[in-house]
């Protein structure tokens, strides 16, 4: 459905650091520069941050939720450690199962450096 997320950030050096550790955890390399952004490509979309070209500072959307699939439990908690360690915040309830009209969902929620609320989601079988 979508061909790419980015998001404003407002330290696009202190941002990659964050991305280049959360993402890593699911596999992603290292993003690359293109035109004053970072992109993080994968075989169904991209990721990118960047300052916002208005010159005004970055926020995040209130509300707003961007979710990477992890293929397990423990990717997820890797994922939430490794952003922890590289400036996110945790947010909404520890990682952990949580059960609802989806059915079981392995969770995972940070803010990044910018306050983007992010989250590492893995379905159990």
């Amino acid at each position: 459905m979508f061909s790419h997320v980015m998001v404003g950030v407002n330290d696009l050096e202190v941002s990659k650091k964050f991305y280049d550790a959360v993402l890593g955890t699911l596999g992603y390399g290292p993003g690359f520069a293109n035109n004053k952004r970072y992109f993080y490509r994968s075989p169904t979309g991209t990721f990118a941050i960047t300052t916002p070209i208005n010159g005004e500072a970055a926020c995040h959307g209130n509300g707003s939720t961007i979710g990477f699939t992890a293929t397990s439990v423990e990717q997820a908690d890797a994922f939430h450690a490794a952003g922890v360690a590289t400036g996110g915040t945790p947010c909404e309830d520890p990682p952990g199962l949580r059960e609802g009209p989806a059915g079981k969902l392995y969770l995972a929620y940070l803010r990044d450096p910018d306050g983007n609320k992010i989250c590492a989601l893995h379905r159990p079988r």
